[in-house]
C-alpha cells in the first residue's frame, strides 16, 4: 500500500519560511517523480514543483527563486523549502507520486499517490 505522509505546515508571517517535507512508503520514491501540488480557498489546485528521479527540478513560475525542492539522502523523503512566503501562497500543500513525462510533471492528472494534505496559512 502506498503511502504520501506529509508534514510541516503552519502560520507564518509574509516573508517568514516554512519546510514541508514528505515521506513515502510502498514504492521505490527513489525512482518517481515527486511533486507539490496547492490548492487555495475556492481555487483549484495547481503545481508548485517536482523532482525527478534523477534529481531534476521544475517549479511554477509564481515560486520561483522562493521555493526548492529536494530529497533525502535515502531519497523515501521529499521536502519543499519554502522562502520569502507571501498571502497568496496560503493553501493546502499536496505531496504526489508518479512516473509522468518531464512536460506533465506540473499536472494533476499525471499522478496516482497522494498525501492527505497539509495547510500553510501566511498572513499579510
Amino acid at each position: 500500500q502506498v503511502q504520501l505522509v506529509e508534514s510541516g505546515g503552519g502560520s507564518v508571517q509574509a516573508g517568514g519560511s516554512l519546510r514541508l517535507s514528505c515521506s513515502a512508503s510502498g514504492i521505490t520514491a527513489s525512482s518517481y517523480c515527486m511533486a507539490w501540488f496547492r490548492q487555495a480557498p475556492r481555487k483549484e489546485r495547481v503545481g508548485v514543483g517536482a523532482i525527478d528521479s534523477d534529481d531534476s527540478t521544475v517549479y511554477a513560475d509564481s515560486v520561483k527563486g522562493r521555493f526548492t525542492i529536494s530529497r533525502g539522502n535515502a531519497k523515501k523523503t521529499q521536502y519543499l523549502q519554502m522562502h520569502n512566503l507571501k498571502p497568496e501562497d496560503t493553501g493546502l500543500y499536496y505531496c504526489a507520486a508518479d512516473r509522468p513525462f518531464p512536460s506533465w510533471w506540473l499536472q494533476i492528472a499525471a499522478f496516482s499517490y497522494w498525501g492527505q494534505g497539509n495547510q500553510v496559512t501566511v498572513s499579510s
